[in-house]
């Protein structure tokens, strides 16, 4: 959407029977949220739950503590005082406690063969020492080797080969470049039964902390070790009908060397309004009350123009790469994605999706953060249209979430220093990337 069709379409317009229409001033997408559908609840409960057995806590999935030989080997790891510790032998897996582990996904979505092919890509020599240094430990060998053949089982290939030829597909789990962020905790401490997940709201906000700056670090890091890399995908899936394929709490990175046609689109528009993100975002809510919390550092607001309902938080810092920023402007973001997560409950599956500026374009755009509320189903209504029914409008979404951030912070649960609704004193220009 050119700045001058922008100037022509009010991003909100409210019709005369309370239909809500929106305009993504970004990516052009049309939603409307009709009067009545929005009452319908966001969490869909289990109808049944089992009592957890003793080990579960531990033994539930393969991203569970207990099996950490299930995935391919940990690249590395953030302990609960912040030290990140790389590369970990096989044989001291468990001779510290992570909070967080990084480790390769073994079906990746832009595999290792695909920059080997298209690049003539190698690893960097750290990388390919590590692996060396892995295989020759009898525990890392197996490992590998028992991975392998798990990868190859699931593709419906020929498992049943000798050593050498096996460990030739190894290289995928040391250089490759699509990377899973695991929790500790597959259920809530002292959970009875198997509704009770750990989410992201259910982390402490000096645990999501943790959560956050570590996949900021794990995101600088494959940029460095793939010079071809033009963008790192960051993002996670909550539940099953938002994509994950464990109920465990995860993060993934997906490095990959184009950008897409969406954000080449969107860099135009803000080539010719530097200031867009301000104006049509942050401004734009402010405007028609539609902030939900800020902090020193950052801004939550209910987004509009949306697939589905979904929640926004900017960073205010003039840094617009996520791992450039300082501790505190990392803790001010990961404080309101925090907020924004337990505000929503560990019920509604959704989307989290990072956006930040790649290296190769020239111009600033904040780092900011998408929680997508996976409440409805798209049908044959939005594919014959491309217009998106949306349950709840902007302010309904904003005013659920209000309530609960209130009642959150009664119990202690919201990380301090965040203003929420009236309390907020947002200013025109609050973000400063383009400083």
């Amino acid at each position: 959407m050119s700045e001058a069709l922008f100037s022509r379409i009010e991003p909100i317009q409210v019709m005369a029977d309370g239909t809500v229409k929106q305009v993504n001033p970004f990516s052009g997408t049309e939603v409307w949220t009709v009067p009545g559908r929005g009452n319908r609840p966001f969490a869909h409960t289990a109808s049944s739950s089992q009592p957890l057995a003793a080990d579960a806590a531990r033994n539930t999935c393969a991203f569970c503590s207990s099996r950490k030989l299930e995935t391919p080997p940990e690249k590395s790891r953030i302990l609960a005082s912040g030290e990140i510790v790389r590369g970990v032998a096989p044989d001291s897996l468990d001779a510290t406690q992570p909070a967080f582990r990084r480790v390769p996904n073994l079906f990746e979505i832009v595999s290792f063969d695909y920059w080997k092919a298209n690049y003539e890509y190698e690893m960097d020599a750290e990388t390919k020492e590590r692996m060396e240094g892995y295989i020759a430990n009898p525990v890392g060998r197996e490992h590998v080797l028992n991975i392998v053949r798990t990868k190859l089982r699931a593709a419906g290939r020929d498992a049943d080969l000798g050593e050498q030829e096996l460990l030739t597909h190894a290289g995928c789990f040391f250089g490759g470049g699509h990377d899973v962020i695991i929790g500790a905790r597959h259920f809530v401490d002292g959970a009875t039964d198997d509704s009770q997940l750990a989410s992201s709201g259910t982390l402490s906000p000096d645990e999501h902390f943790l959560f956050t700056s570590f996949t900021a670090d794990s995101m600088r890091d494959l940029y460095e070790r793939n010079r071809y890399a033009d963008y790192v995908v960051a993002f996670q899936n909550w539940l099953a009908p938002a994509g994950a394929s464990f109920d465990h709490l995860h993060k993934q990175l997906v490095a990959i060397d184009d950008l897409s046609m969406s954000a080449a689109h969107e860099n135009d528009i803000l080539r010719a309004h530097p200031n867009m993100y301000n104006d049509w975002a942050v401004g734009y809510a402010a405007q028609h009350n539609l902030v939900i919390a800020e902090n020193d550092y950052a801004v939550l607001f209910a987004g509009f123009g949306h697939r589905y309902p979904t929640l926004e938080i900017f960073s205010k810092s003039e840094h617009c790469e996520p791992w450039k920023q300082t501790p505190g402007e990392i803790r001010g973001m990961s404080d309101l994605i925090h907020a924004a997560h337990a505000a929503v409950g560990p019920d509604v599956a959704c989307n989290e999706e990072w956006h930040h500026k790649a290296p190769s374009v020239d111009l600033a755009q904040p780092w900011r953060v998408m929680i997508k509320l996976r409440v409805s189903t798209l049908a044959g209504f939005e594919g014959g249209t491309k217009i998106y029914i949306n349950t709840i409008s902007p302010w309904g979404l904003r005013d659920r979430i209000v309530d609960s951030l209130y009642r959150l912070r009664e119990r202690g649960k919201l990380a301090s220093g965040i203003a929420i609704a009236t309390e907020c004193s947002l200013e025109r220009n609050s973000l400063r990337y383009n400083s």
